[in-house]
């Protein structure tokens, strides 16, 4: 173990490491466990420190200013602590008070599914798509069982665990919490500090229907209704999720790039494309109807009604069965480099969209104050705290001067507030606005003329689905990740 001082070492026995990224709500940092057997709980005086005392090897370590005007790591630690032990949620192993500085630490984890999506060349295959949706819908069912709504579904929120090359071969790093198997490419969520509880636990009483509710969420993602101000519930996180699918298959959504005098008139703008698109209207010629047929079914539930997650998961199991494809666990990704799969030395380095951009290396060039592609993409698309650059595994010396805990100036300095990241939205409410959810379900997955008409033309053998789909070049530049800062979400 390498000699550290005390004033890089917080939650009693966690080595502060390398910064990974800061933003607006704080900084993040690499760290690791210091206790080679697992910390024993002695002189453990925070009351809410450690979920339980099992040890861990890298972590990652979020700071936030404790004056922060929109404090989160403290709900998120309680969301973690909810969720404890469920398949695909990180760990959590301590929250507390440090200096002026509330932490976090937690599973350190891989590359997000925006980051995977841009290394694929921003396209997943039908395959790789079907097989994500069916984690990321029991991802949302789990969350949704322990009384929570997620309420800022977005792919930079959803990771995979992390991995590192010796000598060519593949080595898990860690079995993180849920992942018993020590699956590579089982997913997990992230980032619960929009999380809201929508029933009491106890009495599994919901939460009454509202409106004028201020925004919450990501606006390339969020559903219709949060667009319009009403209460968020299951449905919302469900539709986010289909949109994220549509978002996947075609590289693109037709709301993104949309032009507007304000942020407000924007979202407005978003609110309305949405609701003025038909689902059907997002397919295209190599996209399966089924994707169409889970957006209505999430619009058309009701605000408190119980989604039925076996039927959304079904269809995509029937998809992959009409294109004669297998749940064989083999993901787009797993192809890159020639069949070696993702690789952070020769991939992009992993974003971390809501901390802004990622620390820069020791050894990177300023290009004389020239921006890189590469940096250009990860401040308009990243969006994740959790991931990581995989190739700085082993954490710097504690006399790397970029590796300081935040100090008091630092503190004030995150307090200040982007201009698109956390300004409260009151949604114009319109008189003449539809709810427009009130399609009704689906009658079951089997395919009626234009469905069939479909699967004759698509065939196992055509190329788009042994294939990834060419993208252009053309990126779309939306700001993201932007909440409502006096919104309760323990309420």
């Amino acid at each position: 173990m390498s000699q550290r001082s005390s004033q890089h070492i917080v939650g009693i026995h966690y080595a502060v490491g390398a910064k990974i990224g800061e933003g607006s709500f704080g900084v993040i940092f690499e760290g690791e466990n210091v206790l080679n057997s697992g910390y024993n709980g002695m002189n453990n005086t925070n009351k809410e420190n450690d979920v339980d005392s099992k040890g861990s090897e890298p972590v990652a370590i979020k700071f936030e200013p404790r004056r922060s005007d929109a404090p989160q790591l403290r709900d998120e630690f309680r969301a973690y602590r909810i969720l404890n032990g469920c398949r695909g949620i990180p760990h959590a192993y301590y929250f507390g008070q440090e200096g002026m500085h509330n932490v976090l630490i937690l599973d350190l984890l891989g590359p997000s599914l925006e980051d995977l999506f841009e290394w694929c060349g921003r396209r997943f295959s039908v395959k790789t798509t079907c097989l994500v949706a069916k984690q990321m819908i029991d991802r949302v069912r789990t969350i949704h069982e322990h009384d929570l709504i997620y309420r800022d579904i977005k792919p930079d929120n959803f990771l995979i665990a992390q991995y590192q090359r010796n000598t060519g071969d593949m080595q898990l790093i860690k079995s993180v919490a849920g992942s018993a198997n020590g699956d590579p490419n089982l997913i997990y969520m992230v980032d619960f500090g929009m999380a809201k509880q929508y029933r009491d636990p106890r009495t599994k009483q919901h939460i009454p229907y509202r409106e004028r509710k201020s925004l919450s969420g990501t606006a390339r993602y969020m559903s219709i209704n949060t667009h319009f101000g009403r209460e968020q519930s299951r449905r919302d996180d469900l539709e986010s999720l289909g949109h994220v699918f549509f978002y996947f298959l075609r590289g693109s959504l037709p709301w993104q790039g949309l032009k507007a005098p304000n942020n407000k008139l924007k979202y407005e703008k978003i609110g309305l494309t949405k609701q003025k698109l038909n689902p059907d209207d997002l397919l295209t010629e190599s996209i399966p109807p089924q994707f169409a047929t889970y957006l209505k079914y999430a619009r058309s539930l009701r605000f408190d009604e119980t989604p039925d997650y076996d039927y959304l998961i079904s269809l995509m199991d029937d998809v992959l069965r009409r294109l004669g494809l297998q749940d064989d666990g083999h993901y787009d990704w797993m192809d890159l480099n020639n069949g070696q799969g993702w690789n952070i030395k020769v991939n992009k380095r992993a974003n971390l969209h809501g901390y802004g951009n990622a620390a820069p290396r020791h050894n990177d060039n300023t290009n004389n104050g020239t921006r890189s592609p590469s940096n250009a993409r990860a401040k308009s698309q990243s969006n994740n705290p959790n991931s990581v650059n995989l190739a700085k595994q082993k954490l710097r010396q504690a006399n790397d001067g970029s590796m300081g805990v935040p100090n008091s100036s630092s503190a004030m300095k995150h307090r200040t507030y982007d201009s698109m990241g956390n300004h409260v939205l009151k949604p114009n409410m319109l008189s003449n606005v539809p709810n427009a959810y009130n399609d009704g379900r689906p009658g079951g997955t089997k395919p009626d003329d234009k469905n069939a008409l479909y699967y004759q033309r698509q065939q196992l053998n055509h190329p788009q689905f042994n294939q990834r789909p060419h993208m252009d070049d053309t990126e779309f530049v939306e700001s993201k990740g932007f909440c409502a800062k006096y919104c309760c979400c323990w309420c």
